[in-house]
């Protein structure tokens, strides 16, 4: 079983990721096992924004469904499907990691759920032929960075094991500042520079910084209203280690405000 000593920050922007070829990030998933991580996991265990629970959960299902869990889009984003097998051993393990190096009281396991599109519309694109396991693991937005940093420190031992950790959210998230007037690959002042904050911290080392974002980062309220997409990025970092090495892996923009800013952390071997 080969190891894996990359994790992943993903920015997942907008559905139609899915379907809209003029997006450049869409160009850059489709690339993924090109240019960015040849080598096959064994399983996938995925951080993913769009689910949001009171207490860290798993989906421990046999085979996940497609969940469309978006509103107003055409028609045929709604007849996507990316029916992944589940990783139920994973999912155990991660409940064991958590509870155990984590330190953590309660974990839950959720036997029906599939895939959000925060984890499916990436996953269609990079791996389309939905061979590679998928677990899925929750957020809770009522914690801080540092909590989602432990956590993802409790699941470090999974590179080990072949398993390879995303965190799927997204550099910026404030659906409310979408400018539609702007053209595609241009962003307003204020996104631009928490993005630039969040691309120099990661890659000068200040964890610390990006754990403590909401002090830390320009605009950070405006940025993120809410944190659960800021959090998959959190989980990454921690399972990547603090002595791990950020790379900026793809930047650019959409209506002016959604960043696609993604990121690899490599553990020194």
């Amino acid at each position: 079983m080969e190891r894996i000593n990359q994790t992943f920050f993903l920015s997942h922007g907008s559905p139609t990721l899915s379907i809209d070829d003029s997006l450049e990030a869409r160009q850059f998933f489709k690339s993924w096992t090109h240019k960015v991580l040849p080598q096959k996991p064994k399983s996938i265990l995925i951080i993913s924004a769009h689910w949001d629970t009171k207490v860290p959960t798993v989906n421990t299902v046999l085979r996940n469904s497609t969940i469309h869990d978006f509103y107003g889009f055409p028609d045929p984003m709604y007849k996507l499907k990316y029916e992944a097998p589940g990783a139920i051993e994973l999912g155990k393990r991660v409940k064991e990691l958590l509870m155990g190096e984590g330190g953590m009281k309660r974990v839950d396991e959720d036997k029906k759920r599939g895939l959000d599109h925060g984890a499916w519309i990436p996953l269609m694109l990079m791996y389309p032929e939905a061979d590679i396991p998928v677990c899925q693991l929750s957020v809770q937005s009522s914690q801080s960075g540092t909590y989602h940093y432990n956590m993802g420190k409790a699941l470090a031992p999974l590179k080990d094991e072949g398993v390879l950790i995303i965190g799927s959210g997204s550099a910026t998230h404030n659906l409310r500042k979408l400018d539609f007037n702007m053209t595609n690959g241009s962003a307003v002042p204020w996104a631009l520079a928490f993005d630039h904050w969040l691309r120099d911290s990661l890659l000068q080392g200040r964890y610390g910084d990006v754990n403590e974002w909401e002090e830390k980062a320009p605009n950070a309220k405006m940025a993120h209203p809410w944190p659960e997409h800021f959090y998959p990025l959190h989980v990454a970092l921690g399972a990547a280690g603090g002595d791990a090495k950020a790379e900026q892996i793809h930047t650019s923009w959409q209506v002016g405000t959604l960043s696609y800013s993604s990121y690899s952390f490599t553990t020194p071997l």
